[in-house]
């Protein structure tokens, strides 16, 4: 039976006294002790003091140099909510690490809003891209938010404005559990405090009659993506997406990338989905990334290059879509690297890939449909049915 030597523990604003008796006794026998500087000034005794390496990354050499001493870890709150005990977890075998978890900040937060955790969205931009908040922006939300730093509270006060929600009421906690805990309240629209740079954030979205409305299911107005206009269409999108079923974490392919709509629904309908857009002309590439940003998704990777030959080297993915750039070694390259039980979708309106999908379902199966939209538009005092390109779409998942 392995004997666990890493005990990673949460500690909050009262530093060690408010650990658990059986806590407190394990910091007091350790050997090595991992934590930032005001961390270690909690310390009393003999044990080596270890900063947080830089870069991060080494951290884990750091920590197995030191297996069989008895290495204690301080983080704060609770080690296994975004905080460095899932990182540890991942890279040193599990059954050799304690957790001791401490009240976190969110509990903390939903404690002073009295918000009930089961209601509310978690979510942080310690740093990571502010703008990735965007994505949650919805009608009587609520939003606790781990931020990047004192003035990250005012970048989503103007993200909230900016999208009709200036009146979301918004509350800053700062060295909550503390002597020196502060709170701050105010709306988006007129936010102008000054906060501590350690701090959480507490939304209330509140929308305005002419508010942008972003669900995370599939299907976003056109009129939000910079296009050169030829996206695929909300109604072919939702469709598409749908039939590539994002999930946690889960990563897409997407080939012929163009301005990213599919890509960014994508990562907007699962939390953590990721994706990698292919795509050769620049300026696609660039209205994108504006998107991605916009969209509330920016960690969207973009990939110059032509197919098949850009896609070797990446990481195999859960789900590929195919807007463009289509031809049996694109899709036998593909194929290929796409995982068990992944997805694969081709979206066609030429002639020639529409027979070239027709010899693919022949070989291999899936689904073939022919999808057809029509849009109602003024003609004169009346209206009248528009219809848009026909799409041939092939999807199919690998057994």
């Amino acid at each position: 039976m392995t004997t666990p030597w890493l005990h990673i523990v949460g500690i909050g604003e009262d530093g060690i006294a408010g650990l658990t008796p059986a806590t407190r006794a394990v910091v007091d026998a350790a050997e090595v002790i991992v934590g930032g500087a005001r961390h270690h000034d909690f310390i009393e005794g003999d044990a080596e003091l270890l900063a947080w390496p830089s870069p991060f990354n080494s951290l884990i050499d750091e920590l197995t140099q030191r297996a069989g001493k008895r290495v204690v870890m301080l983080a704060t709150g609770d080690p296994l909510w975004f905080s460095v005990g899932a990182k540890i977890g991942r890279h040193i075998d599990p059954a050799q690490i304690v957790y001791h978890p401490q009240v976190g900040a969110f509990q903390l937060a939903a404690a002073r809003m009295g918000w009930s955790m089961a209601d509310l969205e978690t979510l942080t931009v310690h740093g990571r891209p502010v703008e990735q908040m965007i994505a949650f922006i919805q009608p009587d939300v609520r939003l606790l938010i781990l931020t990047t730093g004192a003035e990250t509270p005012e970048q989503i006060a103007r993200f909230l404005t900016e999208r009709g929600f200036g009146k979301s009421r918004m509350t800053v906690l700062a060295h909550m559990g503390g002597k020196d805990e502060a709170r701050f309240d105010g709306v988006a629209e007129s936010w102008d405090h000054d906060v501590p740079e350690f701090n959480t954030l507490a939304v209330e979205c509140i929308a305005a009659p002419d508010a942008a409305l972003l669900p995370r299911v599939p299907g976003l107005a056109d009129t939000l993506f910079q296009s050169d206009d030829t996206m695929t269409r909300q109604e072919i999108r939702a469709i598409t997406l749908a039939k590539l079923m994002p999930m946690r974490g889960a990563l897409l392919w997407d080939i012929g990338t163009g301005c990213g709509s599919v890509a960014i629904e994508w990562m907007r309908g699962a939390r953590y989905a990721r994706a990698i857009g292919i795509e050769p002309r620049a300026d696609r590439r660039a209205m994108a990334a504006a998107n991605a940003l916009a969209l509330g998704v920016p960690k969207l990777d973009l990939v110059d290059g032509e197919v098949p030959a850009a896609l070797g080297g990446l990481e195999a993915p859960d789900a590929i879509f195919i807007g463009g750039g289509l031809s049996e070694a694109v899709f036998d390259a593909a194929w290929t690297e796409l995982k068990p039980l992944g997805r694969l979708v081709v979206n066609a309106v030429t002639p020639e890939c529409q027979t070239l999908l027709i010899s693919l379902h022949q070989k291999h199966g899936g689904q073939l449909v022919k999808l057809t939209v029509e849009r109602a538009e003024p003609f004169g005092s009346d209206q009248r049915w528009k219809p848009m390109q026909p799409v041939t779409q092939w999807s199919l998942i690998k057994r």
